[in-house]
């Protein structure tokens, strides 16, 4: 936790503070003490104004927007009310002619319920300006309450006695009490079906001692809960989450129990949190929190988790011990005031806003500081004191910028003194981004991109500057990024790209749907967009025909994407949500062409932003305004030095494959030391593969050699200089065994040839002839006679024929007549006639004594 500030007055001293947050929005705290005033300070300790009262401050509280503050004091009827939106008071005359003594308001509407010291009850409508009292509602002092979400007002008075009222403080319900009450709220118990009524329970501290539970609906049936003795008497207690009570004990213990009625009576939870006594106890249901506060320390605990103590704060200087705590509605800011009578403030959940420019990272670290640092080049950081509480941080090389609504705080990082403030501008609209590089600012508002220069004079700026689109007819900008020399912003369904060099549009990219978020590399030269259907694509600007590709099994809760900026890693960027972080790279020259992988993903731990990927490690930043490293799993081979392999094999194996889909091949070795260190024959096979996929030719025969195959590397060297990539790509394609792939690209080469030879060294005939049709039809009688040969081999005669006869020559003519006599040992009778008829016209041309032997010995046989 960090100390925002501390809060200390003369008046204060000694006394206990009553103080509440504004509701809400948290921007405001009111304080008072014994003296006859209230104090308002802002959320980083600063006075903002002090009500002037009568007598001491009796009770306080905020409407349910925190736009009303109501105070009432002793000796005086009237009651306060200060506005925030214009800081001014006004008073109200109650009409009670009895000291006021509790004040609350609606949580739902714009109703105010005071008590009085003598029982009596005034409801008064701040929007009407109607007063209801009603007198005798008890017989002594009111003393706590709360109002439920159907305006139900439930009361608490020293007369021992509980009363419930509607709107119009007609008594609904009422009923005695075994001792005195204190802390009165409503909630929902939990039960097996969830009830329709509402908030139907009661639930009222009675003489410190028990806790009773009353639904309005059943008052006959009340539940009565005592404690063990040695927990002490109750001092507070707060309803969380469905149906579960956290109560704090004098004597320091700390106790959860359910209201379920199967679990009535049951402790889920119990720790001695503090040694000798406890105050208070508090509950942030936006951050899932509790907090617990005793002799001089604060106790936060996770509610998910209770046994885990996220942080202890020990206040030294407080031996007098603390009071009451109290979280703002939001959790950002939890107040704790001590018996000393001061109240100190401490940073619980810090926004997280966050930018990156390269390899600098600019990030919140409290509500009004700004710290940059560069890591990666070993600069110092530097803490820069924002003029605002921002809603946006953006960084470029020489600058940072904070913001809110439709205003902007630029400061210098490099040229001044760092940290110092240059300018501020105003935009026409309230600023939904900004991007910064080393001249420009670029804000995005309503739909459209304001660009300017961040350094200059008046008149250069005016020149200088630029509304986009500049045509209405490109529709509204819903994302923008900047580069050193572009502009990128997206549109209902396009994606532009503005070159600052001359000043135009260089580049636009239609889209099936509205582009909805851009990220370029920090060159430019490629960008991965998100689009209203939540689908992740990869862009190169200068070439935006053939050079989109949607990412694979991208998850439609992704929210932003960083490209690696490692110089050997230019082609890897990773997508994240809140969960996980995916990451892809680009495998830019491959058999198959450019395409984009998924390699894999990595956990990310609760609350956490990655704002820099830097060879496999992320930079993220974290709700107490730190940033934290994250290895990611993907890049697990980088945790080894070179040369050792601790690793079993199918972990190497695994490590392997993520830096071959890295390709961290040719960059940097890796893969190849990998495999000198622990390599199996698998593992170099699989590398081997890898290179020729890659069309890395050098280091494939480099592996091969290593792996002792040496058929690839005299392949290889067969083919090493080829300058035509795509011949280059068939001949890869066919060592992979991928021959349609090979075919397909050698017809596409300067050198289509080579498929047809491929096609006839693999004896694929049916292939070859049909590209000898295309590409050379004089081969075709040479293919026929080479296939006939095979087909004679494996016995197809009737084939083999037909293939002779298309690659004739006198030679083949004499092996058709012996495809023909060998058909007739085989075939059936029936067509004996026919097949003679056949050797009768080849008789001819052939000049054997011995196969007109046979033909006559045939025909006598025929009786012929």
């Amino acid at each position: 936790l960090q100390n925002v500030f501390i809060l200390a007055d003369k008046a204060w001293t000694g006394s206990n503070l009553l103080y509440k947050w504004q509701k809400t929005l948290g921007n405001y705290i009111a304080v008072a003490g014994q003296d006859s005033s209230v104090k308002i300070f802002d959320r980083h300790g600063h006075k903002w104004t002090e009500l002037s009262l009568p007598g001491r401050c009796v009770g306080m509280d905020w409407d349910k927007d925190g736009d009303i503050l109501a105070v009432i004091a002793a000796k005086s009827s009237s009651i306060y009310l200060w506005d925030a939106s214009v800081n001014k008071t006004s008073q109200i005359d109650s009409g009670m002619r009895d000291q006021m003594s509790f004040i609350l308001w609606s949580k739902t509407g714009p109703l105010l319920a005071v008590g009085t010291v003598k029982g009596n009850l005034l409801i008064y409508n701040q929007q009407t300006s109607r007063k209801i009292p009603v007198l005798g509602k008890h017989t002594k002092k009111i003393t706590c309450g709360c109002w439920s979400t159907q305006n139900l007002l439930a009361l608490g008075s020293d007369d021992n006695t509980l009363s419930i009222s509607n709107h119009e403080g007609d008594t609904v319900r009422q009923t005695t009490l075994r001792g005195e009450p204190a802390e009165i709220y409503f909630s929902v118990m939990k039960t097996d079906e969830r009830s329709a009524q509402g908030e139907s329970t009661v639930s009222v501290s009675v003489d410190k001692k028990i806790l009773m539970l009353f639904n309005v609906n059943d008052p006959e049936n009340r539940i009565e809960l005592t404690f063990q003795r040695r927990y002490g008497n109750i001092v507070s207690y707060r309803w969380y989450g469905d149906g579960y009570i956290l109560i704090g004990f004098s004597h320091g213990y700390f106790v959860v129990i359910s209201t379920h009625i199967r679990e009535i009576g049951e402790e889920l939870y119990q720790a001695h949190n503090h040694k000798d006594s406890l105050n208070s106890v508090a509950i942030s249901p936006a951050l899932n929190k509790a907090a617990s506060c005793g002799d001089n320390s604060i106790k936060i605990h996770e509610l998910s988790e209770l046994k885990d103590i996220s942080n202890v704060v020990r206040l030294d200087d407080e031996t007098k011990g603390l009071d009451q705590l109290s979280w703002t509605d939001d959790g950002q800011l939890l107040a704790v005031s001590t018996q000393k009578g001061t109240l100190h403030v401490f940073l619980t959940k810090l926004p997280i806003l966050g930018d990156s420019f390269g390899t600098r990272l600019a990030y919140l670290t409290s509500l009004l500081e700004v710290t940059v640092s560069n890591q990666v080049e070993g600069e110092t950081p530097v803490a820069i004191e924002v003029d605002v509480e921002p809603t946006f941080i953006a960084v470029g090389p020489y600058h940072v910028a904070v913001g809110m609504n439709n205003r902007a705080w630029f400061y210098a990082l490099v040229d001044h003194e760092p940290g110092v403030c240059l300018k501020d501008i105003e935009y026409l609209g309230t600023i939904a981004s900004m991007c910064l590089n080393s001249d420009y600012a670029a804000a995005l508002f309503e739909g459209k991109v304001q660009l300017h220069m961040i350094e200059g004079k008046d008149h250069e700026e005016k020149k200088q500057m630029k509304l986009f689109p500049d045509d209405d007819r490109k529709g509204r900008i819903l994302c923008h990024a900047l580069t050193a020399d572009f502009l990128y912003y997206g549109t209902d369904n396009c994606l532009f790209s503005y070159g600052f060099e001359d000043w135009e549009t260089v580049s636009s990219y239609s889209h099936s749907v509205g582009v909805r978020r851009v990220f370029p590399d920090l060159n430019g030269t490629r960008l991965v967009f998100i689009d209203d259907k939540n689908g992740g694509f990869l862009l190169s600007p200068a070439n935006t025909i053939n050079s989109c590709f949607e990412l694979p099994n991208f998850s439609p809760t992704i929210t932003g994407v960083l490209w690696d900026n490692w110089h050997a890693d230019r082609g890897v960027f990773v997508a994240y949500d809140n969960d996980k972080v995916y990451t892809y790279a680009l495998h830019k020259t491959t058999i198959y062409g450019p395409r984009v992988v998924l390699v894999g993903n990595t956990a990310l731990l609760f609350s956490q932003k990655p704002l820099l990927l830097y060879n496999g490690e992320l930079t993220c930043q974290t709700a107490s305004g730190k940033t934290s490293e994250v290895a990611l799993s993907t890049h697990s081979f980088l945790k080894h030095p070179t040369g050792t392999a601790t690793d079993s094999p199918p972990e190497f194996s695994k490590q392997l494959a993520q830096a071959l889909m890295l390709k961290r091949s040719v960059q940097s070795g890796t893969t190849l030391d990998l495999c000198k260190s622990a390599g199996s024959d698998a593992d170099w096979a699989e590398l081997g593969k890898a290179c020729l996929v890659h069309m890395e030719v050098e280091l494939a025969i480099q592996v091969y050699r290593m792996s002792g195959n040496v058929g690839m590397v005299l392949s290889l060297q067969s083919i090493q200089g080829t300058e035509d990539m795509n011949l280059l790509a068939g001949h890869l394609a066919m060592f992979l065994g991928d021959y349609n792939l090979a075919q397909d690209l050698y017809l596409s080469s300067n050198c289509p040839i080579a498929a047809l030879e491929m096609r006839r060294d693999l004896l694929h005939w049916d292939s070859a002839l049909m590209l000898a049709k295309r590409l050379s039809e004089d081969q075709i009688p040479f293919i026929s006679k080479e296939y006939a040969v095979h087909l004679e081999f494996i016995g197809d005669y009737v084939n083999a024929l037909a293939h002779y006869e298309k690659g004739m020559t006198h030679n083949d003519k004499v092996r058709a007549i012996y495809c023909i006599f060998s058909l007739l040992l085989y075939v059936i009778p029936l067509f004996y006639s026919i097949l003679r008829v056949k050797v009768g016209e080849l008789l001819p041309h052939v000049s054997s004594p011995k196969i007109h032997l046979q033909y006559a010995k045939a025909k006598e046989a025929d009786g012929k």
